[in-house]
């Protein structure tokens, strides 16, 4: 019988087979890989989406973080205050990040549609927003508490009204929920600064030896005139008359001996209070008043610490807010002439 023997170049079909059922293996494989990633990565997909992505936070807005606050009661207050679409989502993130314990207490101002990461970000390197708590020069201790209670952003109460004249009166920068005696902390700590930074600086030659009477003397200049132009000069006034043995005879004096500094007189002095000894009516009583009469402001201590170089002895108001100020008591009078003047023309008694 006549063969044809096989030649290398015949496929055989066996071989062809199991290369077939190969290929559909490894297609099957990665279409199985392909549909394991989407099940797994879209819902970290979607999470992340959710913590990085735009909130609805429909304008600015603040929220006020308690001391003590957790992360989980963080995101439950912020899913609470509508800032977060979901506590879990904002807690897990902040724990993925690192930042669990990083959140810090304060009122902070949240941006209109702000993301969960923002939010994080503001809680941990944000700035808390600081409310300005401004304390007048002049102002007694009783006046200051009684303002410091008016102010909603503080807490607490002062349970003592501070010594008269220990405060220094300014612009103080709180956060919200700071305490009301932590303010008077700060303003005690501000004068008792001050005047050490001043003290060693002071003029020679001033007629009080201790920085208690320099801050008494500094508060009734502090309530003769509120000009900046004019405490030095008025510092000068009462320095003269201490110097020359004369009762300071100052009218904001017999007005704490009335008030004790629990709010204004609120009518002119009468000529039996003006007669009437107070330890701190200075018409009645030598040289300086037990305690100071408010508490000054830093210029004031200034002025006193350092006075002008004058000969003046008296001082009246002059009509446009400031003094008149006069060496002799027969300049003094005829200034007094021209006030009296001044106020009878405008209607005042």
């Amino acid at each position: 019988m006549d063969q044809t023997p096989p030649t290398d170049d015949t496929p055989a079909a066996p071989v062809q087979g199991r290369k077939r059922r190969a290929a559909r293996r490894v297609l099957w494989l990665l279409t199985a890989l392909v549909i394991l990633a989407v099940i797994v990565g879209t819902p970290a997909w979607l999470a992340w989406r959710g913590f990085t992505g735009p909130s609805a936070i429909p304008e600015r807005t603040t929220v006020l973080i308690e001391e003590g606050s957790g992360l989980g009661r963080i995101a439950r207050q912020l899913e609470r205050e509508g800032l977060v679409a979901d506590a879990l989502m904002f807690r897990l993130g902040v724990q993925a990040f690192g930042e669990a314990s990083s959140l810090k207490a304060g009122e902070y101002e949240i941006p209109r549609h702000a993301s969960m990461r923002q939010i994080m970000r503001i809680l941990v390197d944000g700035t808390p927003i600081l409310h300005p708590i401004t304390l007048f020069e002049g102002m007694t201790s009783w006046e200051v508490v009684e303002h410091l209670k008016l102010q909603p952003v503080l807490t607490g109460t002062v349970p003592i009204v501070p010594a008269e004249g220990t405060l220094l009166p300014e612009t103080y920068l709180v956060t919200r929920g700071t305490s009301r005696q932590e303010v008077i902390d700060r303003m005690q700590r501000a004068q008792a600064k001050l005047i050490d930074d001043l003290w060693d600086e002071r003029a020679d030659g001033l007629p009080f030896t201790t920085i208690a009477e320099a801050l008494v003397l500094a508060s009734i200049v502090e309530k003769e005139t509120g000009k900046g132009d004019e405490r030095d000069k008025a510092a000068s006034v009462f320095i003269n008359r201490l110097d020359r043995g004369m009762r300071l005879q100052s009218d904001p004096t017999i007005i704490y001996g009335i008030t004790k500094g629990q709010g204004p007189l609120g009518r002119r002095i009468r000529r039996s209070e003006i007669d009437r000894a107070t330890p701190w009516n200075t018409y009645q009583v030598d040289g300086l008043p037990p305690t100071p009469i408010c508490n000054p402001g830093a210029a004031a201590i200034e002025a006193v610490l350092n006075p002008a170089e004058t000969e003046y002895l008296f001082f009246v108001a002059d009509g446009t807010g400031g003094h008149a100020f006069a060496r002799t008591n027969r300049e003094h009078e005829r200034n007094v002439r021209k006030w009296r003047r001044i106020q009878r023309e405008r209607g005042l008694r």
